[in-house]
This record gives C-alpha cells, structure tokens and sequence, in this order.
C-alpha cells in the first residue's frame, strides 16, 4: 500500500511540497491575513499565558511566531507536523521558547501526550480528514491535554457568499453536529464563527473541573 493509500489526509500536503516547496502556499492557506485571524481567535479563547502549547499540525511554525509577535507570555511552544521539510524550515527560524518535531500524530497519537501540553491545538489541520478521523484525533488531543484543546474547521453554515465555491482539498464539517459532540465531552465549550462570515468556526473544549 502506497503513502497517498495509507495516509490520504496528507497526500494534499506532499503534493504542495512537491509542487511548491516548503514554504507558505505549501500550508494550504488561502491567505496570511486569514491565517493570522485564525490564530487571533485561538488565543482570544484559550489566552495560553504560562503554559505549553502543542500546535498540531504546525507547518512552518507560523502559529508560534504570532504568540511571539503578540506578545503572549507562553511558557513552552511544541510544533508537530508529518512533512518533514517543512519541520526543518521551522526549526532553522530559531523561535524561541519554539520546538518542532517531525511526527504523524494521527498514526501516533500518544506522540502528543509525551509534550506533556496544556493545550493543543489544531488550525486548518482537520480540513483534509472526514469526521471519524478528524474527532477521533480530536478527542485522542483532548485527553493528551491538561487544560483543553482548541480547534478551528470550515463550517457549513456560512454566509451564502462562501456557498458553491470549490473548497478542495479541503471541506466543511456540520457545525451542529460538532458543537453537540464537543459538549459530549466538556460542559465547558465555546464556540464563535463571527469572523470569515461564518466561512470558518472555532471550538475551544475544556476539561470539567478546571480553573
């Protein structure tokens, strides 16, 4: 069985390495503002003051440099992510409180309890799963978690302006659905999608009983 077989969820990410290189369109991102607004609303539901974040999924590390460049007092920044070269360009930024390693955590999830993280976190990361996959993985970071994870996906209840618009490779999850499962494992949830005109949602899931 070939790589694209057993792992079909990254074969979008190879091809953009192949084609582009490690570097910013190889993320998938349509833009780095919306990139940036992405991570805004994270940190504006989680804070991530004094504590270790694992961004899965991490790409070029961008994530952990606009904690920097916000200025969030963070203790410890871990990176994860499956291509290696993009990994490799990450380290050679030199961010600091920043680490990154090569890993497939949706092969190996126990790989994020071993970063022993506050929060883990996945942006843009569960575009290319179907919903099996993307909440198993989901559920694996929230119980590899002390405090919660927080995580963004295309939602399919957005303005109609984003509707009919060719998405590939990524898609759009039932926002419904997800809130419902989400609040399965937490009473403790917030939701927003006020931002991209509901183009996109975040959903940060806390554990009960937490400060």
């Amino acid at each position: 069985m070939s790589d694209s077989e057993k792992t079909p969820y990254l074969e979008p990410y190879r091809q953009a390495v192949e084609k582009f290189g490690p570097g910013f369109e190889a993320t998938l991102w349509g833009t780095q503002r919306a990139q940036g607004l992405r991570f805004d609303v994270m940190i504006d539901l989680a804070g991530f003051e004094e504590c270790t974040i694992l961004d899965a999924g991490c790409g070029l590390g961008d994530f952990g440099a606009h904690l920097i460049e916000r200025e969030i007092p963070f203790t410890r920044y871990i990176g994860l992510d499956a291509m290696t070269p993009m990994v490799e360009k990450a380290i050679k930024r030199s961010l600091p409180r920043c680490e990154f390693q090569a890993a497939d955590f949706v092969m190996t999830p126990e790989v994020m309890k071993q970063a022993d993280p506050d929060y883990i976190c996945f942006s843009g990361t569960l575009n290319t799963m179907d919903d099996d996959m993307a909440r198993g993985l989901v559920q694996s970071a929230f119980e590899a978690s002390a405090q919660g994870v927080v995580f963004n996906f295309l939602s399919d209840r957005p303005h109609p302006r984003w509707l009919g618009k060719d998405l590939t490779p990524a898609r759009r999850f039932d926002v419904i659905a997800w809130l419902d499962w989400s609040m399965s494992l937490s009473s403790r949830v917030s939701f927003t999608q006020d931002y991209l005109e509901g183009h996109d949602a975040t959903i940060m899931i806390w554990h009960d009983g937490g400060a």
